[in-house]
């Protein structure tokens, strides 16, 4: 909500206070101020000018030399903006002038010829150019004719002002108002608020007479008021209007849509103006639509009802998006003559409903989906008839035609000093809680130290005890709660086991040389059938496409962090990075039906993609390229910072190399892929060899078992043998060295494969594998006998399982 200080005088006096000092007291009551921004950077010497004479330069084609007055002399100005004329009144910046950014005016000659100043457009003076009007956009601004000459331009154009934007939270809707923002200023100051005057002159026309009301819900439209005004004049809203519409941050069109938006912006309760003429009927029908009726909008989108949108009919078909935008087809034009104005109360579920269906949103949808005041609806509608009478020279009809089925009681609440004390830690009196309430023009009772409070409807976020202990909180101030350290026992913080986890996980890979990436939950339906681990894919899992995404790009929660971790590493490669690891610790999203209105199962994943060399070194001139066996240890390195074993299981997996892929799993659960892109996929990334790993961090987390901090250092030595095996050439040699460590039983630390021999003096189909074996007993030197017996049972295992034989 953007504030004009201005306008915000017209309803508060707030002028001994300085912006900052008003932000910051608004602030500390409850509502964050995001920004003090002025309209305009300060200019001086700019003032109004009357255009006495415009003629072509004489030296010029697209140059006019002006005679402008500015009420004590008459000054020769050369001017090339096509639209000055002769009896404008412009805005004249004269020698000695400063503009907004720092251009100086001085006297010049333009193609032989004195110039004494500059006409000034909106943009030159500082104002943003989306909100200058589209007949000025390409020259110079033209003041109304009974515009002042000499008048400072800062005073006419509110250059002057300071708009104070304000962070407002889902409750707090009463604030998306002049009025509302004005009851919060005035009971933070103590101060009055000063209300509008919405009283207006009715003609002998009878407003029954133009048009019937029908609602077919009340439910969803407990009120609806039609008032109608004749012999309007389209034409400019008046100028401090325009000015208080730009400040707040929307773009002028024309007297009656401005005085629809001025009025929202002040009571907080939006309004239609439909042309009358063209509802074409005398009756307004408020009905649920029919699927698949089409209506166009304002903003010239066809759209296709789905049927459960409310919608402003006139008998026949739509003319208005009910509380959210109006149709083409009843469009204030150049060409009204009589106005048809709208001032109702929408249910806000069906307004979200509405605008939720055709991705559209309004000024007047965020305020009806927030809740609006009830008994501010007429009252804006009247106020604005108002308007239209004195600035548009209507004559209204006498009468309002409406449906009213509108509850607009007042919520009580009930508090007492003693609870309101317990609860604030305060010791505030009767006294002050009474004060705090009239500052908040809270009507309420009391009887000694009981208050029974009626809530203003305004204040539609208050129903309950808490929610007035805050507002009395708020109002006595924050700063004036007293503290107290709490009592009883502390206890450190700490991380939780998981959060524990993934931060070591982190070093370790930052240590490893990844880098940490975050990147999109949301991808492209493509990419989410892309490098889907094996696991995964076999759950038969979709991934979940949104209702209303912001792109084809980001249409669908992923499955997999692979094809975004490919697409980083594609893109920095693209910009002469050659040697990149990256890793992320993100969560996918599973469901079993692609449009589901359940939440979907959200679920840990830790991921990384290396490519390029893995090791340099220029003064030996040793080079290293990353490799499947670098991204396995990586992943060995992962499961090792969580004290348990990998298995690796040769796979075919779509999207990786059949030669340098497999499934990783644990306790013959399958729990991830690592391996070489695809050559395919590589290409159409332009990677070279790309290496990634994808594991299922959540379950792994979960086998994580809690240890002591420390293991004594053994006192007794330890024992090694070698064996070399002869195995068949399609044998794992993981699977053998799990056999190993299986079958030579407590005794046995560590299996470590050093050595694999294919070639000469090797049988056709076979192959060796040497492996390292580790005894040790941390109690006690163990003796030959034990490491003979155990290193029998191994030879027994490996032959009797693998077919393993001793190598000679």
């Amino acid at each position: 909500m953007f504030v004009s200080l201005n306008w915000l005088k017209q309803y508060v006096n707030i002028d001994n206070i300085t912006p900052e000092e008003l932000a910051e007291r608004i602030t500390r009551s409850g509502i964050e101020v995001e920004g003090i921004e002025r309209i305009a950077p300060e200019s001086t010497n700019v003032v109004v000018g009357y255009v006495e004479s415009c003629e072509q330069h004489p030296n010029a084609d697209k140059l006019n030399l002006c005679q402008i007055n500015v009420g004590t002399e008459t000054y020769q100005i050369i001017c090339g903006a096509p639209n000055i004329a002769q009896g404008q009144k412009i805005a004249a910046a004269l020698p000695g002038a400063r503009l907004p950014g720092g251009m100086k005016i001085k006297k010049a000659k333009l193609r032989g010829v004195e110039s004494n100043g500059m006409v000034c457009s909106l943009q030159e003076l500082g104002i943003d150019e989306k909100f200058v009007p589209k007949e000025f956009a390409e020259g110079i601004f033209v003041f109304p004719e009974d515009t002042e000459v000499g008048t400072p331009v800062a005073e006419l154009l509110n250059l002057d002002d300071v708009i104070l934007e304000l962070g407002l939270t889902p409750n707090r809707a009463d604030a998306m108002s002049m009025l509302g923002v004005a009851y919060e200023v005035a009971a933070i100051l103590n101060k009055e608020v000063n209300l509008p005057d919405e009283a207006y002159p009715t003609s002998d026309s009878k407003a029954a007479d133009f048009v019937q009301v029908k609602v077919e819900d009340g439910e969803l439209n407990p009120y609806y008021g039609a008032y109608v005004i004749e012999n309007v004049k389209i034409a400019p809203s008046p100028l401090w209007m325009r000015n208080y519409l730009i400040a707040a941050g929307i773009r002028p069109i024309n007297n009656v849509v401005d005085i629809t938006n001025y009025v929202l912006l002040v009571y907080g309760q939006p309004l239609h103006a439909f042309d009358y003429d063209k509802v074409a009927t005398k009756e307004i029908i408020v009905r649920t639509a029919n699927e698949g009726e089409t209506m166009q909008t304002l903003d010239d989108q066809e759209r296709t009802l789905k049927g459960d949108e409310l919608v402003i009919t006139n008998g026949k078909e739509p003319i208005a998006l009910a509380g959210v935008m109006g149709g083409a087809n009843s469009e204030v034009s150049n060409q009204t003559t009589t106005v048809l104005l709208e001032a109702a109360y929408f249910d806000s579920r069906a307004i979200r409903r509405s605008s939720k269906h055709h991705n559209l949103r309004s000024e007047a949808s965020s305020r009806y989906e927030k809740g609006i005041d009830p008994n501010r609806v007429k009252k804006a509608g009247a106020y604005a008839a108002r308007l239209l009478a004195e600035y548009a020279g209507g004559t209204v009809a006498e009468g309002v035609v409406e449906f009213d089925e509108l509850d607009r009681q007042e919520k009580k609440v009930e508090l007492d000093t003693t609870s309101v004390n317990a609860r604030l830690g305060t010791a505030i009196s009767d006294e002050e809680i009474a004060s705090i309430l009239t500052r908040l023009q809270f009507h309420f009772e009391q009887t000694n130290s009981q208050f029974t409070v009626s809530i203003p409807t305004r204040r539609g976020d208050i129903s309950l005890f808490e929610d007035m202990l805050e507002e009395i909180a708020r109002i006595y101030g924050y700063d004036n709660i007293p503290y107290t350290l709490p009592e009883g026992e502390a206890f450190a913080g700490k991380l939780t086991t998981k959060q524990y986890l993934k931060r070591q996980l982190k070093q370790y890979l930052q240590g490893a040389g990844l880098m940490e990436t975050i990147t999109y939950s949301l991808t492209s339906k493509a990419r989410t059938e892309m490098l889907v681990s094996p696991e995964v894919k076999e759950q038969s899992v979709h991934a979940v496409a949104l209702k209303m995404p912001m792109s084809e790009e980001h249409s669908h929660l992923r499955i997999s962090l692979l094809p975004e971790l490919v697409d980083t590493l594609s893109y920095n490669v693209a910009r002469k990075q050659d040697n990149l690891g990256y890793f992320e610790f993100g969560r996918v999203f599973l469901s079993e039906e692609e449009q589901t209105t359940e939440q979907p199962t959200e679920t840990a994943r830790l991921a990384g993609a290396i490519t390029g060399m893995w090791m340099e070194q220029p003064w030996q001139q040793e080079k290293k390229p990353v490799d499947f066996y670098v991204v396995k240890g990586i992943v060995e390195g992962i499961f090792a910072q969580l004290d348990l074993e990998p298995a690796f299981q040769q796979a075919q997996v779509d999207g990786y190399h059949p030669g340098r892929t497999a499934t990783v799993s644990h306790n013959g659960r399958a729990v991830g892929v690592v391996g070489q892109l695809h050559p395919t996929v590589q290409k159409a990334y332009d990677l070279k060899e790309t290496y990634v790993f994808d594991l299922d961090a959540a379950y792994l987390m979960d086998q994580y078992k809690e240890e002591p901090s420390f293991r004594t250092v053994p006192r007794h030595p330890s024992v090694t043998r070698d064996i070399a095996l002869v195995v068949d050439e399609t044998a794992h040699a993981g699977d053998i060295q799990r056999t190993i460590k299986e079958s030579g039983g407590e005794l046995v630390q560590q299996v470590q494969i050093f050595d694999v021999y294919q070639g000469e003096h090797m049988e056709t189909g076979k192959k060796s594998i040497a492996y390292t074996v580790l005894y040790q007993d941390p109690t006690r030197t163990l003796t030959d006998e034990e490491v003979e017996a155990s290193y029998n049972s191994i030879m027994e295992a490996v032959k009797a399982v693998h077919g393993a034989e001793l190598r000679s």
